[in-house]
């Protein structure tokens, strides 16, 4: 029998069996309402309901009922890390990789190229997630941070819940915005009917806040710039949508005719800043915009 082990981080005032279905993709929620109630799911050492909300600092344990051992083996996958010291990594995560492994996806994350290429990663997310505080989705590439022990990855962990750590994106989405800066002020939260998508509800949503302004426009298409002050899973792609403005290539929130063949969303974590756990001074790190970006990007000029 697999188990998981999850520190609640950042979330709050959520349903158990719809936190386990964000955090474990590739288990439904249906799967993991079966094991809570058969007792395989415990919050805080003590076995709990399905609607049980958890909040932050919470210690989830699952129980999953597979023969097979959880191992996280360390893989020499070339990534591309721009800073390291004894307490933290940046690193310039490519389109296309997952960042931690799921259930039934043990390898090719970059969590299996951290444990190859750094000495020490912090383990308050378990062995599954080892120094991973903050993600990016899988066809979103650019900076990500990573804790190297407990001490940097609790003191990340408040400056995110704190929204002080300073996070841009670049995106190029679909129309012309009219206006040179915005913001999308909408909650989201789990989507109804479909459960690996989000959306903005008032219904067991959290806040969430982006700011964006224009930095080019294409005629059908506009480069822009996209500040988080939350970070809520699928944020800019999920808000960008709401504004009839989805981020070209978004296969989940964008339209069904794509002219370009993106392999994903065209959305970069291009900036990252925020105070060192150690030493307190801040940091800051900007990233060029990869090469599947610019190419659209030089055909629309």
């Amino acid at each position: 029998m697999e188990l998981l082990e999850i520190f609640v981080n950042g979330e709050d005032n959520e349903r158990l069996d719809i936190y386990l279905s964000q955090e474990l993709n590739d288990v439904s929620r249906s799967y993991i309402q079966k094991l809570i109630k058969e007792g395989l799911v415990k919050v805080n050492d003590k076995v709990v309901k399905a609607k049980c909300i958890v909040s932050e600092g919470d210690y989830i344990q699952v129980h999953l009922p597979e023969p097979k051992k959880l191992e996280i083996e360390p893989e020499n996958i070339p990534i591309d890390i721009v800073y390291e010291d004894g307490d933290v990594a940046i690193v310039n995560k490519p389109q296309g990789m997952v960042v931690h492994p799921a259930p039934g996806n043990y390898s090719g994350t970059l969590v299996n190229a951290l444990l190859y290429h750094l000495n020490s990663l912090s383990n308050i997310n378990g062995i599954i997630r080892p120094g991973i505080v903050h993600r990016i989705d899988k066809d979103t590439s650019g900076l990500l941070m990573v804790a190297k022990n407990n001490l940097a990855h609790e003191e990340l962990s408040k400056q995110l819940k704190a929204h002080t750590i300073n996070r841009i994106y670049n995106a190029l989405v679909d129309g012309n915005i009219k206006e040179e800066k915005g913001t999308v002020d909408a909650p989201i939260g789990r989507h109804p009917v479909d459960r690996k998508k989000m959306t903005v509800t008032d219904i067991n949503s959290r806040e969430a806040v982006t700011h964006f302004k224009v930095l080019e426009r294409f005629g059908q298409y506009t480069l822009i710039e996209a500040k988080l002050k939350t970070g809520r899973t699928h944020q800019i792609r999920v808000h960008m949508s709401f504004i009839n403005h989805a981020v070209t290539g978004d296969p989940v929130y964008g339209g069904k005719n794509q002219r370009f063949k993106t392999n994903g969303q065209l959305l970069h974590a291009k900036t990252i800043g925020f105070i060192h756990p150690r030493t307190r001074e801040y940091l800051e790190f900007d990233s060029s915009l990869p090469e599947h970006f610019t190419n659209v990007l030089n055909i629309l000029k």
